[in-house]
């Protein structure tokens, strides 16, 4: 039987992105009756808590939405009890981001936050808390679930997946970005438009384009490669793609295939940026302080527009979304990160994938594929997959050779003298972030 009420714990809730959840919550409550609504962070974000909580506030006041907010640092309090738990945590803040960055770029490698060895490197401080916010999870509130989106979403979500028994997805503002993208470039409405995405997260394929019911797919793929802007994220430089290179691969890249697909131009861009304006963590900090200078006007009571410019737009319709079809039992379909079970028949039962599926009150159940996957697919696929599962062992047990072995196979590193260089600084410069047990 449905509850009356609900009780909503975020972690990290001294986000920026926290405005935008909040506007959520008000837009959604007729349908997502939350009663209780904790924003947690730590010590260290506590003044970040108090200025977008005091928002958070006024936003709810306004709009006459009885929620009552809670503020605190106490993790434990935050989930005693709850129905559902969002993690949008960053360990080690902006500052760590900035190093994930710039350590693979004095290699010439690719510096990312969620692939690569920034990926990994945030892979490693970001599972052992996660873990732990699952302990108190099985502890004070085994019936909740985890919804995810924190990155690496994909890595994290198959850690919890292995490590807990957790009810869990983990969620990404990729899918429903890049249904949007389409609409515009197709000049119709979001909700006339479907997708079939296969793979991972943040290494996904758009295999089929669905408008009312016609099969599109081509046109979207023509327009994705003449030039027209916009199949992106705003934190990825827009180069287009190639159209033969498009039609003999038969789908929509993600965004983030550009460092895969395009390795060489992101690298020059990347090193040029890091020699000039800075990287994306130290562009996303300058937005932040701003963000967060605004934040501070007590005649403020609505989310900005310039939270747009953080990067992570539609994580709000993404979450409640989510969170609102496993209340209301909807049976509708989204992409999200689950267990495999065979779905995509390539890899393992037991990792996460990201994949379109009904979402139910009993959770996610995937949608059967309707396209086969072929190599073209199926070797990157296979590899990151791979370096994934190592990624989530290195992270659990402090192995220094399952992390020598996840980076060497990454197609981001590649070579294992590489690959000690880069696990050898991100160890060094992590200390303070990681586990006891990667302290030498």
């Amino acid at each position: 039987m449905k509850k009356e009420s609900l009780k909503v714990a975020v972690i990290g809730g001294g986000s920026s992105y926290t405005p935008e959840l909040i506007e959520g919550f008000i837009k959604r409550y007729p349908e997502l009756p939350v009663k209780d609504l904790y924003l947690v962070d730590i010590e260290a974000g506590k003044e970040k808590l108090e200025i977008v909580g005091n928002l958070a506030k006024r936003m709810l006041e306004k709009a006459n939405v009885p929620i009552n907010l809670h503020l605190t640092l106490d993790r434990r309090e935050a989930i005693r009890d709850a129905d559902f738990v969002t993690t949008q945590l960053r360990v080690g803040l902006l500052a760590a981001r900035a190093r994930d960055e710039r350590i693979p770029l004095r290699y010439n490698l690719i510096g990312q936050e969620t692939t690569g060895a920034g990926g990994f490197a945030k892979a490693l401080r970001t599972i052992p808390i996660i873990l732990d916010i699952c302990k108190d999870m099985e502890e004070l509130a085994p019936n909740a679930w985890l919804l995810n989106f924190t990155n690496p979403a994909g890595i994290v979500t198959e850690a919890v997946l292995k490590h807990s028994s957790i009810r869990t997805m983990g969620l990404c503002n990729l899918p429903i970005g890049t249904r949007m993208q389409i609409a515009k470039a197709l000049n119709v409405d979001v909700s006339q438009v479907d997708i079939e995405m296969i793979g991972i997260n943040h290494l996904n394929w758009t295999t089929r384009v669905i408008v009312d019911g016609v099969d599109v797919t081509q046109q979207v793929l023509f327009q994705a490669a003449s030039g027209q802007s916009g199949f992106t994220m705003k934190n990825i430089p827009d180069f287009g793609w190639d159209l033969e290179f498009l039609k003999s691969l038969g789908s929509l890249p993600c965004a983030y295939h550009r460092y895969y697909y395009l390795r060489d131009e992101m690298l020059k861009e990347q090193l040029h940026a890091a020699e000039t304006t800075g990287t994306r963590a130290e562009a996303v900090k300058k937005v932040e302080d701003e963000l967060f200078e605004m934040y501070k006007d007590p005649n403020l009571n609505v989310k900005p527009p310039q939270l747009e410019k953080r990067g992570g737009a539609y994580y709000s319709e993404a979450a409640l979304n989510l969170i609102s079809s496993i209340y209301n039992n909807k049976k509708d379909i989204q992409t999200v990160n689950v267990r495999n079970n065979g779905i995509i028949g390539c890899l393992p039962d037991d990792v996460s994938v990201e994949v379109n599926c009904v979402i139910d009150a009993n959770g996610a159940h995937p949608v059967q594929l309707t396209t086969p996957i072929d190599a073209k697919v199926r070797g990157l696929l296979q590899a990151v997959k791979a370096y994934e599962e190592l990624t989530v062992e290195a992270a659990v047990t402090g192995d220094y050779g399952i992390a020598l072995q996840a980076l060497t196979l990454h197609p981001l590193v590649g070579t294992a003298s590489l690959a000690k260089s880069v696990l050898d600084d991100i160890l060094r410069e992590n200390q303070a972030e990681l586990p006891a047990y990667w302290q030498r």
